[in-house]
């Protein structure tokens, strides 16, 4: 019996050794170069799979060791994907033939996690289409106008909340994603739903918009391993059908949504928040039933408490380990409120430019989405500098290395250093295009963009104005970006401490 089995399975073998030879020669047919550290089965995904470095950072080692070609082609399991490394080609993929590459690969499943199926960002087609335009509407400048009436609320908020935290013993030692995921659950909360997001009690409730979303973005190393693998390779979630989103967390958006509608269709004074953007759709003739609004809320909240809190972090770290531009960015925000009567406006804010330069810099430091996937929907013939060419074909996945990119010091010289003046209007003429794309470019450039500016230079004129922050001994240098792979946060979190000044 165990030799005829061990015949079996050496048999097997032998004729599946064939078949893994031309899976894993498939660039070396096509003559693109192909990235060290192959393996089979699971292709170059190894270092992200036992959780030994996010997937950026892989794309990026990748990048770095191809300094000489335009293109790369790598395996994630046995599917060839492609690495572009030049600005030319990112610009031909995410906007002069964005036709051929219109989607994003990135696979929701939408019977397993509707809300997130219908976000614009992994949505495509009519989906895509609708979503978009409706979100675009939501966020013109005349509506962004009003909902900063609601963001400003949250300000005073989130000051009051530093103010009784600091009167304890004049300092507040605090994580910085724990601090602005407050600031960010409640902005989604109130702007968003126009309800209390209960972020600000002095005692942390497991009903506030930041502890529900801290189950989904804060998993454990089982739970992260598992979203990491299901996130490479999305076909195996149509067996094992696990959630993106807890079930419990849709049925607590369902109930907040249904309720809201059903009693602001009874009020005739508008409000100054999300929902009454879509009402105001629905107003206006267009249908929006209760999933969509849904989704759409979900959205709004997915993108804006989770992306926004993490570019704040990074924001917040980079100004208290530069005291000379944190220095800066609180004189510009004096100033800019005393010009506006001693109060923080929608006006003053676009007139803080440093704190702009600031912003992007940390960005480019820092990204909060290292690496953007396209996928081929109608075939392109891809041809870099140094000659290389590929005949893309519908289903080809292309990846944009944003973190190499933005560290490469072929664009930006001695790239760690932190140095906001790459942005002032004189440094951004010798930026090269298609080398930063914190929110993308293209058809597919985040919809949220001035929403999500909106509330993070508001969120730092408030902090500034009135306090100083420094890292605290807690934080743990040189940083550990988490091997997790949408987390892209460090090892032991960032803790500074905050002072009145």
């Amino acid at each position: 019996m165990a030799s005829a089995l061990l015949s079996l399975i050496l048999g097997a073998l032998i004729l599946l050794c064939p078949y893994l030879y031309l899976q894993y020669t498939y660039w070396k047919r096509k003559g693109i170069p192909t990235a060290a550290g192959c393996y089979p089965f699971v292709g170059h995904m190894l270092p992200v799979l036992a959780m030994r470095k996010n997937f950026p950072e892989l794309m990026r080692k990748i990048y770095n060791d191809h300094k000489n070609s335009s293109m790369v082609g790598l395996y994630k399991a046995m599917k060839p994907i492609l690495v572009i490394r030049e600005p030319q080609l990112v610009k031909t993929v995410l906007q002069t033939n964005f036709s051929n590459f219109h989607d994003n690969a990135i696979e929701i499943i939408p019977e397993i996690d509707p809300l997130v199926a219908k976000n614009p960002f992994v949505s495509y087609g009519e989906t895509w289409s609708i979503g978009r335009k409706r979100l675009t509407y939501a966020f013109s400048s005349s509506r962004l106008k009003s909902l900063f009436i609601t963001v400003d609320g949250v300000c005073k908020k989130f000051q009051d909340y530093l103010n009784r935290r600091l009167s304890l013993n004049g300092k507040y030692e605090v994580e910085l994603k724990y601090l602005f995921s407050k600031f960010t659950g409640e902005v989604i909360a109130n702007a968003g739903l126009g309800i209390e997001g209960l972020c600000f009690e002095d005692k942390d409730n497991p009903m506030a918009f930041d502890q529900i979303g801290h189950s989904i973005y804060t998993p454990n190393f089982i739970e992260g391993f598992f979203i990491t693998f299901l996130s490479l390779f999305p076909n195996w979630n149509r067996l094992a059908r696990v959630k993106f989103v807890p079930k419990e967390l849709e049925e607590i958006f369902k109930t907040i949504v249904q309720k809201n509608l059903e009693s602001r269709r009874k009020e005739s004074a508008p409000r100054n928040d999300f929902l009454q953007l879509m009402m105001d759709l629905e107003k206006s003739g267009e249908k929006l039933d209760l999933e969509a609004v849904t989704a759409h809320a979900f959205s709004f909240y997915n993108d804006g408490y989770q992306s926004s809190s993490i570019t704040l972090v990074y924001i917040g770290y980079h100004l208290a380990a530069n005291q000379d531009v944190q220095d800066r960015v609180r004189n510009e925000v004096k100033t800019v409120i005393e010009k506006h009567g001693g109060v923080l406006t929608y006006e003053g804010l676009k007139e803080m430019t440093y704190m702009d330069q600031v912003i992007s810099e940390s960005q480019r430091c820092s990204v909060g989405v290292g690496t953007m996937h396209k996928l081929c929907t109608e075939q392109f013939h891809l041809e870099g500098s140094d000659g290389l060419k590929y005949h893309a074909k519908p289903g080809t996945e292309i990846i944009i290395p944003v973190y190499a990119l933005q560290t490469d010091p072929k664009y930006w010289p001695d790239p760690e250093t932190f140095d906001p003046e790459r942005f002032s209007e004189e440094g951004k003429k010798n930026n090269e295009k298609y080398t930063f794309l914190p929110f993308g470019e293209g058809p597919r450039m985040c919809v949220g963009m001035r929403m999500a500016l909106l509330q993070m230079k508001a969120c730092v004129a408030t902090l500034l104005k009135d306090y100083k922050i420094e890292l605290s001994p807690k934080t743990k240098l040189p940083l550990k970006i988490s091997p997790v792979f949408f987390t892209p946060l460090p090892v032991g979190g960032l803790w500074v401490n905050i002072t009145k000044l």
